[in-house]
């Protein structure tokens, strides 16, 4: 089952000496109410035609090929992609690994590292006790250890902690409109 979605933006600046991310360093950017009602429409159907949208909206499709334009300039609009559901290409175990690294000033050198390790999808710099947190799909147990010890460990870790998902129960886009702004 393959489902489609559009990525928003929601990411904010990131300073710190470990990662050097691609930032939003502008103050956020106002959308109006026909962007909003663009991005809804894109979130809730990535392969939307632009002319339907431009229907529903009741402007030109190059009014709406401009705004989407505008959206992806801005960042505000990632772009789109397919989501595949992992269990229908043999992925049945998902995971969340707290790293711990050796040494936390080789940060941006194991998020390369990590990059080239298909099965881990997410990485995350955060706060609390690891100094970041992977999601990864393995297709069993068996093969979860494997991609612990033989891909992971020897990236310069000191350790790690893992926490086996039994099953997604929800998953969502972020709201475009958000109902308590400030």
């Amino acid at each position: 089952m393959t489902l489609l979605g559009i990525t928003v933006n929601t990411k904010g600046i990131l300073n710190n000496n470990k990662t050097k991310e691609k930032s939003n360093s502008m103050a956020r950017l106002h959308i109006d109410n026909l962007d909003t009602k663009i991005l809804q429409m894109l979130v809730d159907n990535g392969r939307k035609p632009f002319l339907e949208i431009a229907r529903e909206c009741g402007v030109s499709g190059a009014a709406i090929h401009q705004r989407i334009a505008k959206l992806q300039a801005t960042n505000i609009l990632e772009g789109s992609r397919a989501l595949i559901k992992p269990t229908t290409l043999g992925y049945d175990t998902c995971a969340f690994v707290g790293i711990f690294l050796k040494e936390p000033d080789k940060f941006n050198e194991v998020v390369e590292k990590l990059k080239e390790v298909p099965e881990v999808v997410e990485c995350h710099f955060t706060t609390g006790e690891y100094d970041m947190l992977i999601k990864l799909y393995a297709r069993d147990n068996e093969h979860l250890l494997h991609l612990i010890h033989e891909k992971l460990q020897p990236l310069g870790l000191l350790r790690t902690e893992t926490l086996v998902s039994f099953r997604e129960v929800f998953s969502r886009a972020l709201p475009v409109n958000p109902t308590n702004k400030k």
